[in-house]
C-alpha cells in the first residue's frame, strides 16, 4: 500500500507552506472575498422541511392531491373569544383592518363577518343564490347581535369552520393565492398586514385580543426566528469559544489567530450555501456556529504543539515546521472522521439532511486548510512566546485533572468497569422507553407570541395543521354518485367522534346547507338529501352560477368530478396518538371505501411531517451505523489491527448509548433533531481517541513496548489537549441551548452531554482497557507500522527521550 501521507509528504508541506506565506495569504484573501460574494444568492427556505423522497409513496399522493386541488396551506386564520366583537364600533374597526387586506392581489378569498356569504333558495328559477349574511348600512349593535345569533343558531355549515358555538370563539379566514404561499411574497403579505404594530393598533382600538394562525402565518414567522437566532449562535459561539481559549492559553495573539480562522470559516460556510444554492433551513442555519465550535479544536492542537516545541528548544522556524509536519497527519485524520460524522448523511434520501451533510462536511476540511496555513504563517511574523504564555502547560489546575485521571487508571480498574458496566444498563433501560415524535410544532418557539395563537386554535377549533384525505372514484362525475357521498358522510361522523381531529369539511358539508336552505334555511334539514331529493337539489346546484359557487364546489371536488376530499385539522399529538389515529381511519377507509372502485390517501402537511419523521429516524440509524463502519474503516486503515478497531470504538459508542438513555429517562423523543447528535458526537468525540492512540503507539516504541509507562505518558501528554477541545466543545455546542427552537436546544444539550462522557470515556475508559488488554495487544505484531505516521517524531527525538 503507497504510503502517501508520511513524514516526508508532510514536511515537503511544511516547507511549501513557510516558503509561500505571501501567496497562500493573498489567496485565502481572494477566495474569502469570492465567497462573500456568494452570500448574495442565499436564501431563506419557504417551504417546509422535504423529509421524504420524492418517489415515495406518500410523497406521490400528496403531490397528487396538490395537482388537483392546490396547495392546501394557503389558510390565514384572524380569531378572537370576546363578545364585544359584536358592537358597531367594533365591527367598524375590524372592516377598515380587514378591507385593506382584501384588496391585496395575493388575496383569493376571505370569509369575514361582511363578506360572508349564505345561501337563499330562488323558487322561480329554481337555484340558489349567495347573498351577504349581513348588510353593511344597517349596522347597529341591536342588528349585529341578532345577526350572531343566526349565525350559531341558524348556520351550522359554518360550525366548527368559523365558530365554536360552545365557548364563543370565532374566527376568519383569510386564503391567500396559492402561487405565493411557497414565496417570499408570502413573507412579504404577512410583514405588511399582520405585523405586531398593525395588530396592537386594532387591538388597542377594540380591546379585543387577536389570535392569528394558520400554515402561511406559523411558516413566515418561524422562519424569521431561524433567521434571527443565526446572528445569536455565531455572536454567542465566538465570544464563549474566545474566552475559553484566553481562560486556557492566556494569550492575545493566539485568541486572535483562532479567532481570524473560525470568522474566515464561517464566511465560507456561508458562501456554500450561496455558491450551491441551497437555502437557509433549520439545519443549516446551525452550520456557521457549529463551524466556530468545531474549529477551536484545531487551533488548540496546533498553537499547543507550536508552545510546547517552543518550550523544548525555543527555535520558531523549527517549532513551525514541526507544527504542520508532525501533527498535521492527525489534525487531518480527526478532521476527517468529524466530516464522515457529517458526511454520512448525505447517504440519506432526505434533500435537508443530504443538504446539511454536504455543507457541514465539505467546511470542517476547508477548517483543516485554514488552520494549518494560517496559524503557521502568522506566527512566522511574530514574536516568540514569552514564558507567560507557556505557563498554561503546567497550570496547578490542569495537573490536578491530570494527576487524577492518572489515580483513577491505576488503582481504581474494577471501579471504572463497574461504573462503565453500570452506565451500559442503564443507556440500555433508558432506550427502551425512548419514543419517536412527529409533531410539526414540536421544535417551535414556545415563548413567542404565534405558538401561544397555535395552543387556542388547538383548544378552540382542534387544531390548525391540515389534514387531508383525497378519495379517486375512478370514474369522472363519480363524487357525486349518492352511494359515495353517504361512505363520504359515514367517513366524516367518524372523524367527528376522534377528540384530536376538527369537524371535517368536504362536498357533503355543501350538499347538506343546500338541501337547509331548500327547506327555508331551517337548521334541522342541515343532513345529507335523500335519493328523492337529489334531484331536484343538484339541480337548483346545477342552476347556480357565479363566482361564489366556482370557490365553494373547486374546494371540495376537481373539475372532472372524480376525485373528491374531506379536509380536518389536527392537534399537536404525540406518535402514539397519531398512529391510532390513522390506524381508526384507515379500518373505516377499508370497510367504506371497496379497493376496486375507489382509491383513497390520506395526506396533508401534518401527515407528510408524522411520516417524514419515521422515515427519517430509520435513514439515520443507518447513517449511525454507516459512520461507525466507515470510522471503523479508518481507523484499521491507520493502526492495522482488528483489536485496535475495538478497542477504539467502545470509548465511543458507550456515550451514546448513556446518552440515549438519558433521552429515555427524561422523556426526550427522538426526532430529526434529537437523531442527529449521535452521528455528530460519535464523529467528533473519535477524534482524542485517534490523538490518543497515535500517541501511545509513539510513547510504546520511545519506552521499548512498556505498557503501563507508555499509557501514563500518554494521558500527561494528551490529556491537556484533550480537556481543552472537550471543555471548549461542551461549552460551545451548549451555546445552542439559547434557541427558541425545542429541536436546536436539544442537539446542542445533548451533543455537549455526550462529548463530556467522551472525554471521561476516552481519558479513563481507553486507558483502563489498553492497560488491563496489555498482554494480547502490548506487542509489535498488534502495532505494525501503521499507514500513516499520525504523530510521526524523528528518531533523535525519540531516541533523547529514551536516554
Amino acid at each position: 500500500m503507497i504510503k502517501w501521507l508520511t513524514t516526508s509528504f508532510w514536511d515537503f508541506i511544511a516547507s511549501k507552506i513557510l516558503r509561500n506565506r505571501i501567496g497562500l495569504l493573498v489567496a485565502l484573501v481572494l477566495f474569502t472575498l469570492f465567497m462573500a460574494f456568494q452570500w448574495q444568492k442565499i436564501r431563506m427556505t419557504y417551504t417546509e422541511a422535504n423529509i421524504l423522497p420524492k418517489d415515495n409513496d406518500i410523497s406521490m399522493q400528496y403531490k397528487l392531491f396538490l395537482e388537483k386541488f392546490g396547495e392546501e396551506g394557503n389558510l390565514i386564520v384572524i380569531g378572537f373569544k370576546d363578545d364585544a366583537f359584536f358592537t358597531e364600533k367594533n365591527v367598524r374597526l375590524w372592516e377598515e383592518f380587514i378591507n385593506e387586506i382584501k384588496k391585496d392581489k395575493a388575496v383569493d378569498l376571505t370569509l369575514s363577518i361582511s363578506d360572508l356569504k349564505v345561501l337563499k333558495k330562488d323558487t322561480l328559477n329554481q337555484k340558489f343564490n349567495l347573498v351577504p349574511f349581513v348588510n353593511n348600512n344597517q349596522f347597529s349593535d341591536a342588528y349585529l347581535k341578532e345577526k350572531k345569533d343566526e349565525l350559531f343558531n341558524n348556520l351550522p355549515f359554518y360550525e366548527s369552520m368559523l365558530f365554536n358555538k360552545e365557548s364563543g370563539a370565532v374566527r376568519f379566514a383569510i386564503y391567500i393565492n396559492k402561487d405565493i404561499v411557497n414565496t417570499s411574497k408570502r413573507k412579504e403579505f404577512v410583514d405588511k398586514y399582520l405585523n405586531e404594530k398593525r395588530v396592537e393598533a386594532f387591538e388597542k382600538a377594540t380591546g379585543i385580543d387577536l389570535k392569528i394562525s394558520g400554515m402561511p402565518y406559523i411558516r413566515t414567522l418561524n422562519s424569521q426566528s431561524i433567521l434571527g437566532e443565526i446572528g445569536l449562535f455565531v455572536g454567542a459561539a465566538l465570544g464563549i469559544t474566545s474566552l475559553l481559549f484566553f481562560f486556557f492559553f492566556r494569550s492575545f495573539r493566539a485568541t486572535f489567530i483562532s479567532m481570524i480562522i473560525v470568522i474566515i470559516a464561517v464566511m465560507w460556510s456561508f458562501g456554500t450555501i450561496g455558491l450551491l444554492n441551497y437555502e437557509i433551513t433549520v439545519l443549516t442555519a446551525i452550520i456557521p456556529p457549529l463551524i466556530i465550535v468545531i474549529g477551536i479544536p484545531n487551533c488548540i492542537f496546533l498553537i499547543n504543539k507550536y508552545q510546547q516545541e517552543i518550550k523544548k528548544h525555543g527555535n520558531k522556524a523549527k517549532s513551525l515546521q514541526r507544527v504542520i509536519s508532525r501533527v498535521g497527519n492527525a489534525t487531518l485524520m480527526t478532521n476527517l472522521t468529524t466530516a464522515a460524522g457529517f458526511a454520512t448523511f448525505i447517504i440519506t434520501d432526505s434533500d435537508l439532511l443530504k443538504e446539511f451533510g454536504i455543507i457541514a462536511s465539505l467546511n470542517i476540511i476547508f477548517l483543516f486548510f485554514l488552520s494549518l496555513i494560517i496559524i503557521p504563517i502568522l506566527y512566522s511574523y511574530m514574536p516568540l512566546p514569552k514564558d507567560k504564555h507557556l505557563a498554561h502547560l503546567e497550570k496547578n489546575y490542569i495537573q490536578f485533572f491530570i494527576d487524577w485521571i492518572l489515580v483513577t487508571i491505576k488503582k481504581k480498574t474494577i471501579a471504572i468497569y463497574s461504573v462503565a458496566i453500570g452506565l451500559l444498563v442503564f443507556g440500555i433501560i433508558g432506550i427502551t422507553q425512548m419514543r419517536i415524535s412527529g409533531s410539526v410544532i414540536e421544535d417551535m418557539p414556545k415563548n413567542t407570541g404565534f405558538f401561544e395563537d397555535i395552543r387556542f386554535y388547538e383548544k378552540e377549533f382542534d387544531g390548525v395543521m391540515p389534514l387531508e384525505i383525497m378519495i379517486d372514484t375512478k370514474r369522472p362525475k363519480g363524487a357525486l354518485k349518492s352511494a359515495t357521498l353517504k361512505r363520504i358522510n359515514e367517513l366524516q361522523e367518524t372523524i367527528e367522534e376522534i377528540p384530536e381531529l376538527s369537524k371535517p369539511v368536504s362536498l357533503v358539508n355543501l350538499l347538506k346547507y343546500a338541501k337547509q336552505t331548500y327547506y327555508n334555511g331551517n337548521p334541522e334539514y342541515y343532513e345529507l338529501p335523500t335519493k328523492q331529493e337529489e334531484a331536484f337539489i343538484l339541480s337548483y346546484i346545477k342552476n347556480s352560477t357565479g363566482k361564489g359557487k366556482e370557490n365553494l364546489l373547486k374546494s371540495y371536488i376537481d373539475s372532472t368530478g372524480q376525485f373528491v376530499r374531506i379536509t380536518t385539522f389536527m392537534r399537536d399529538i404525540g406518535t402514539d396518538k397519531m398512529k391510532h389515529t390513522e390506524e381508526r381511519l384507515a379500518q373505516k377507509i377499508e370497510k367504506l371505501f371497496p379497493k376496486e372502485r375507489y382509491d383513497v390517501a390520506i395526506t396533508g402537511k401534518a401527515y407528510i411531517f408524522e411520516k417524514g419523521t419515521h422515515y427519517l429516524v430509520h435513514n439515520l440509524v443507518i447513517s449511525l451505523l454507516f459512520a461507525i463502519f466507515l470510522i471503523s474503516l479508518l481507523m484499521a486503515y491507520l493502526f492495522r489491527s482488528f483489536k485496535m478497531i475495538i478497542i477504539s470504538l467502545l470509548p465511543n459508542i458507550l456515550p451514546l448509548i448513556i446518552t440515549a438513555g438519558l433521552m429515555g429517562f427524561l422523556g426526550v423523543p427522538i426526532k430529526p433533531s434529537t437523531i442527529l447528535v449521535f452521528s455528530i458526537a460519535f464523529g467528533i468525540s473519535v477524534d482524542d481517541t485517534i490523538h490518543f492512540l497515535a500517541k501511545y503507539r509513539q510513547e510504546l516504541i520511545a519506552n521499548n513496548w512498556r505498557i503501563k509507562k507508555s499509557v501514563y505518558n500518554t494521558v500527561k501528554d494528551a490529556g491537556v489537549s484533550m480537556l481543552y477541545t472537550s471543555v471548549v466543545l461542551f461549552f460551545g455546542f451548549s451555546v445552542f441551548t439559547l434557541s427558541s427552537f425545542g429541536g436546536t436546544i436539544a442537539l446542542g444539550g445533548l451533543v455537549a452531554t455526550t462529548l463530556l462522557f467522551a472525554m471521561l470515556s476516552n481519558l479513563i475508559f481507553l486507558p483502563a482497557l489498553l492497560l488491563s488488554l496489555e498482554r494480547s495487544i502490548a506487542n509489535e505484531q498488534e502495532f505494525t507500522e501503521p499507514t500513516i505516521d499520525i504523530l510521526a517524531e524523528d528518531k533523535e527525538e525519540i531516541e533523547t527521550e529514551n536516554e
